[in-house]
């Protein structure tokens, strides 16, 4: 079977020779052959020439590239490429480590997967597909997981509803397409969190969170901490854990005030040292009359298109405003973003805008991203989506 070809506009293939794994649909200058969603193409430059092979898509985002080699893509592909993301969690002493049972697996383009997420929890692993070609091949790389992992791995939860592209025409169905596992405890640094990947948010669980966590641990000791946002209580767990005085969290969510109650439970027993509260987290900082030591704002993402980045810039600008004011004298603010339209330029320059509101004097202690388990391909600077900084405010 002949290859369907992309033939680009001359000059159009400068980002690609420099690996950038995306394509768009701009620099296209004919295609040879009728691609459907998913296929597997060749980009050539306007003389012919190969430069790579990727899964196409008819949106702005035309090819993501999977490959800048010429290779047939077939199931030894995709093995090599699971088997160089299992090494790279052996490095990091995440693979079966006793005291943190769950990771990201692959992270699309950071693992050179773009279009495909894989977290594990404790023995299951759950798959997020961001496009039609990573999609299509799901029960191969689900086989291939537990291929890999050699028994360890004995579910794989495909979780692909709300991350394909909308307009694929596809209908997709939640559900397992290896095994059975409806829920788990999973260990993280040796703390205990019930998770549903079925139920929860994004794969079940915010992983790319665990080291900023951790270091919210060491911080921790006497201290007073209002956790923001808070959903299953990660930040909570872990300031009681180190040590604090007292945590809140604050989530407009029901369900997740039960779930993080349930996690401070699973780790504290019946404690007192702990408040849950479900409502509005503006309403909340707004009214209080506490002030507090540490303040964890970890927003969901105020910006998903650029059409609406100046006004989450603002969002960001007035709540960092208004937890600062919360702050004691000499407290810590550990503010964050995971909106990948706002780049770290922008989110600082927010974050500065909130601090010059209040007139207080500001230091930045922490420039804060996500962990390694979540890698940054260097040609592919938006996959560093998750930002934050750590202030202390006098």
């Amino acid at each position: 079977m002949e290859s369907i070809k992309i033939e680009l506009k001359p000059g159009k293939e400068q980002s690609l020779h420099r690996f950038h794994p995306w394509l768009f649909s701009g620099a296209i200058r004919r295609i040879i052959g009728n691609p459907i969603e998913g296929d597997v193409v060749e980009i050539d430059d306007s003389f012919g020439n190969f430069i790579a092979l990727g899964h196409y898509q008819p949106s702005s985002i035309a090819v993501r590239v999977i490959s800048f080699e010429k290779a047939d893509i077939n199931k030894d592909f995709w093995r090599q490429k699971i088997e160089k993301a299992i090494q790279l969690r052996k490095t990091l002493g995440l693979f079966k480590s006793e005291i943190t049972n769950t990771y990201r697996l692959i992270h699309g383009e950071g693992d050179n997967m773009p279009g495909l997420i894989v977290d594990l929890y404790g023995s299951t692993a759950v798959m997020q597909c961001h496009s039609v070609g990573m999609y299509i091949i799901r029960k191969m790389l689900a086989e291939l997981i537990i291929e890999e992992f050699k028994g360890d791995i004995t579910s794989v939860y495909d979780k692909s509803t709300g991350t394909l592209p909308f307009k694929s025409g596809i209908n997709p169905a939640d559900g397992y397409l290896i095994g059975s596992e409806l829920a788990g405890t999973l260990v993280e640094h040796g703390n205990r969190f019930e998770v549903s990947w079925i139920e929860g948010q994004k794969t079940g669980f915010f992983i790319d969170q665990r080291e900023n966590r951790r270091l919210l641990q060491e911080y921790s000791k006497g201290k007073t901490v209002l956790n923001t946002f808070g959903y299953t209580g990660g930040f909570s767990v872990y300031a009681i854990k180190g040590g604090a005085r007292k945590a809140i969290t604050v989530d407009s969510s029901q369900k997740a005030i039960e779930l993080t109650r349930k996690n401070i439970e699973l780790n504290f027993g019946d404690t007192l040292k702990h408040e849950a509260i479900c409502g509005d987290v503006f309403e909340f900082i707004r009214n209080s009359t506490e002030k507090f030591d540490i303040i964890i704002l970890d927003p969901p993402a105020f910006a998903k298109h650029n059409d609406a980045l100046r006004n989450a810039l603002q969002a960001y600008k007035r709540l960092n405003a208004a937890a600062i004011d919360k702050l004691n004298p000499g407290g810590l603010l550990f503010t964050f973003s995971c909106s990948q339209v706002v780049n770290k330029e922008n989110f600082r320059n927010a974050v500065f805008s909130g601090c010059a509101m209040t007139g207080r004097s500001v230091k930045i202690l922490h420039q804060l991203t996500q962990p390694a388990d979540h890698p940054i391909n260097i040609y592919h600077p938006e996959g560093e989506y998750l930002k934050g900084l750590v202030l202390q405010v006098e």
